[in-house]
C-alpha cells in the first residue's frame, strides 16, 4: 500500500511531461505551419462616365426634347458601328474639330487624350456630295426649315414651305441644326437632324449631313463655340489632300433663322 502514492507521483509527473511535450510539439508545428493574412488591396475605382452614354436602348429612347415628342429609333434594326460611340481618334485633329469620313459614314468630334465621339450619318446622295471645310458659326434648336428657290423648282411641290416649315419631330432638319459657314458667309449647308433613321450610313441626302435626332442633340450640346468642320473623302493622308472644296450638293436651306444663336 506504502508504493501507492509514489507511483501515483512517477504517473503524475510522466502525464505532465508528455503533456508539456505535446504542447511545445503543438507550438513548434504551429510556428511552421501559420497562415499568412493577405489583406486584399482596395478595390480599383472605375474611370467616371460619360453622362451622355448610357446603354444603347437609353441613348436612343423616346423623350420630350423643348416640348417635342420624339419617337425611339429601333436600336434591334441599327448596324452597331453607326451607334454613337467613343472610340480612339483617327484624325489627328486637335480637339473641338469635326471630321467627316465621308467613305465610311462616320463623323468625328475629337476629344482630349486620343479619343474622339463617333457618330453614324448620312451623306450626299450621287450627284449632291461635297468635299471641303468650313466652320459651324451658328446653331437652332428645332429649326424653321426654308427650302431654297433651287430646292423649290426642282421639287414644286415644296412650294407651300417656301415661308418657312414649322419645326417639329418631321422637319427635315430635325431637333437641331448647326450652320456651316465659309469665309464668313453661309454656305447654306448644314449638319442637322433627320427623322429617317435608317437613312443613316447611306448616301440619301441633298448634300448636307444627317444624324439621327438623339445623335445631333448630343453634338449640338458640345459644339459651343465655332468648331472647324472638314468633309474628307476617307481619312487617309491623300484624302486629307483631296479634300479641297468640292461642292456639287444642293442646298437644303434657305438660310440661317433670325433666332439663330450665333457662336463666338
Amino acid at each position: 500500500m506504502s508504493d501507492i502514492p509514489l507511483f501515483s507521483e512517477r504517473l503524475s509527473r510522466r502525464a505532465f511531461l508528455g503533456a508539456s511535450a505535446l504542447g511545445a510539439a503543438s507550438v513548434a508545428l504551429s510556428a511552421c505551419t501559420t497562415t499568412e493574412v493577405v489583406t486584399p488591396p482596395p478595390p480599383v475605382a472605375a474611370p467616371p462616365p460619360d453622362t451622355a452614354f448610357g446603354d444603347t436602348v437609353s441613348m436612343y429612347a423616346a423623350r420630350t426634347d423643348e416640348g417635342y415628342q420624339l419617337p425611339a429609333i429601333p436600336v434591334a434594326k441599327l448596324d452597331p458601328k453607326f451607334v454613337r460611340q467613343v472610340v480612339a481618334d483617327p484624325t489627328g485633329e486637335k480637339p473641338g474639330t469635326i471630321v467627316v469620313d465621308v467613305s465610311e459614314h462616320f463623323l468625328y468630334l475629337v476629344r482630349d487624350g486620343g479619343k474622339a465621339i463617333r457618330y453614324g450619318v448620312s451623306l450626299g446622295k450621287a450627284g449632291f456630295g461635297w468635299t471641303g471645310s468650313a466652320v459651324v458659326q451658328a446653331r437652332k434648336k428645332w429649326p424653321v426649315w426654308t427650302p431654297p428657290p433651287e430646292m423649290i423648282q426642282r421639287r414644286p411641290e415644296l412650294a407651300k414651305y417656301k415661308d418657312g416649315m414649322p419645326p417639329g419631330p418631321q422637319s427635315p432638319l430635325g431637333a437641331r441644326a448647326l450652320y456651316l459657314f465659309r469665309d464668313g458667309k453661309d454656305t447654306m449647308y448644314r449638319l442637322h437632324g433627320t427623322p429617317e433613321w435608317d437613312s443613316i450610313g447611306k448616301n440619301a441626302s441633298s448634300g448636307c449631313v444627317r444624324f439621327m435626332n438623339q445623335d445631333i442633340i448630343d453634338l449640338y450640346s458640345r459644339v459651343n463655340g465655332p468648331a472647324q468642320v472638314f468633309v474628307r473623302p476617307n481619312l487617309s493622308a491623300a484624302g486629307k489632300i483631296m479634300a479641297v472644296s468640292s461642292r456639287t450638293a444642293e442646298p437644303i436651306d434657305a438660310g440661317v433663322p433670325k433666332d439663330a444663336e450665333f457662336l463666338k
